[in-house]
C-alpha cells in the first residue's frame, strides 16, 4: 500500500512517506491475511534459491524513502529450514536498507533460536542475542513480533521492539467456547506471569507445574502447585516443539484429577513425533496461531488456528502513522 503523507515542507516541495510490506517465503498465507487486513497489496519482491542452496532477494519495485516491513516466521516451512527462513530475512533487510528504504522493521512472528537467551551452561552460546546482532547489522530499524520466549530478549536490541502478545485472542476464543469451571495451568515457573494475564481474562484459577528438562526435548513435570481437580485445564505455553512438555503436562493434570485439557500455545512448530504425541494425548483441543503455518491435513484432528493478522496489521498501521502501539500491549486489547 502507498499513501502519501504529509511530513514536511520545504519550500513549495513537499516531502512524503510510504507503506510497503513484503513477505518471506516462511508464511505467506499470514503475510495475505495481514495485507487484506491493511486493505492493501503485498509488494513485490523475488525470492529464489540457489541449486548450492544460497538465497536470492530482490525488490522488483523502487522502495526509496519507502517504510519498508518484511514479515517473516524464523522457522522451518515447505519451503527450507529455519536457518533459510533467518537468512532470507537477513537478505532482504539488506537489500532493502541499500535500495535506500526510509525504514526496515522486521516482523517477526516466531522469533527462532529465542530459547538460548542465556548461558545456562558453560561455552555456550547466547543465540537470540546473535540473531539480535545480525538483524541489526542487515539494516532491521525496528522489529515487532509476538510472544517471545522471554520478555527480556527485548534488551537485546538498541532498536526499538513492539513485544505483542496472543494473550487476548485466547481469551476470545475460549470465553466463545463457554467453558467453566477453569484453570489457567503455566507449563513452569518463567511461564507463570503470562498464565496469571490469561487467568485474569478468563476470570479463572491459576496453577503452576515445576519442570525439569534432563536433556534436549525432553521434560519432567515434578508437581503440579494449584488445586485442579474437577476442572477445566487450559495449559498455556509460548511454543509447542516436539510436543514432549505438554504431553507431559497433560499426563501430570490427568493425575491430579483434571476433568477437561486444553492447550494454547502461541506458536506451533511441531517438530518430530509431535502430531503422533497430541493425537494420542488425553487433550480435547491444541489452539495455536497462525505465526509459525500449520500443514492442512494436520488440522482435521485436535489442533485449532487463531489468526494474529489483525494485530499484526494495527500494530504495522499504528508504527507506520506513528501511533501509539502500547494499547496493543494491553490483553483487554482483542476483547
Amino acid at each position: 500500500m502507498s499513501e502519501d503523507v504529509k511530513e514536511a515542507g520545504i519550500g513549495t516541495a513537499q516531502v512524503s512517506k510510504s507503506l510497503m510490506v513484503f513477505s518471506g517465503r516462511s508464511n505467506p498465507q499470514l503475510s495475505q491475511s495481514i495485507a487484506r487486513a491493511l486493505r492493501c497489496d503485498l509488494g513485490n519482491v523475488e525470492t529464489d534459491s540457489f541449486a548450492n542452496g544460497e538465497i536470492y532477494a530482490r525488490y522488483k519495485q523502487s522502495v526509496r524513502g519507502a517504510d519498508v516491513f518484511i514479515i517473516q516466521s524464523i522457522a522451518s516451512s515447505n519451503v527450507g529450514s529455519v536457518n533459510d527462513a533467518l537468512m532470507e530475512l537477513l537478505i532482504m533487510a539488506d537489500a532493502a536498507k541499500r535500495a535506500s528504504a526510509r525504514s526496515v522493521t522486521a516482523v517477526v512472528t516466531h522469533f527462532g533460536y529465542s530459547r538460548q537467551d542465556k548461558k545456562s551452561a558453560a561455552r555456550e552460546p547466547i543465540t537470540a542475542k546473535l540473531v539480535a546482532n545480525m538483524l541489526t547489522v542487515a539494516g532491521v530499524t525496528r522489529l515487532i513480533t509476538v510472544d517471545l520466549h522471554q520478555g527480556q530478549i527485548q534488551g537485546f536490541f538498541d532498536q526499538p521492539v513492539n513485544h505483542l502478545t496472543a494473550l487476548p485472542i485466547f481469551a476470545s476464543y475460549f470465553l466463545q467456547k463457554g467453558l467453566s469451571n477453569i484453570c489457567v495451568v503455566s507449563p513452569d515457573v518463567g511461564r507463570a506471569k503470562a498464565a496469571k494475564k490469561l487467568a485474569d481474562l478468563l476470570d479463572a484459577d491459576l496453577a503452576v507445574m515445576a519442570k525439569s528438562r534432563p536433556g534436549h526435548n525432553r521434560a519432567e513435570i515434578s508437581t503440579v502447585i494449584g488445586d485442579v481437580n474437577g476442572k477445566t485445564c487450559i495449559l498455556n505455553d509460548d511454543m509447542i516443539d516436539t510436543g514432549g512438555s505438554i504431553t507431559a503436562g497433560i499426563t501430570a493434570l490427568k493425575d491430579k484429577g483434571a476433568e477437561r485439557v486444553f492447550i494454547s500455545a502461541t506458536h506451533g512448530l511441531f517438530s518430530g513425533q509431535a502430531y503422533e504425541r497430541i493425537e494420542k494425548a488425553d487433550v480435547e483441543e491444541v489452539i495455536v496461531c497462525d505465526t509459525v503455518p500449520v500443514p492442512d491435513k494436520h488440522l482435521t484432528g485436535k489442533i485449532r488456528v487463531v489468526s494474529v493478522a489483525p494485530l499484526l496489521a494495527q500494530a504495522i498501521a499504528n508504527v507506520f502513522n506513528e501511533a501509539s502501539v502500547s494499547e496493543l500491549f494491553d490483553p483487554d486489547f482483542a476483547l
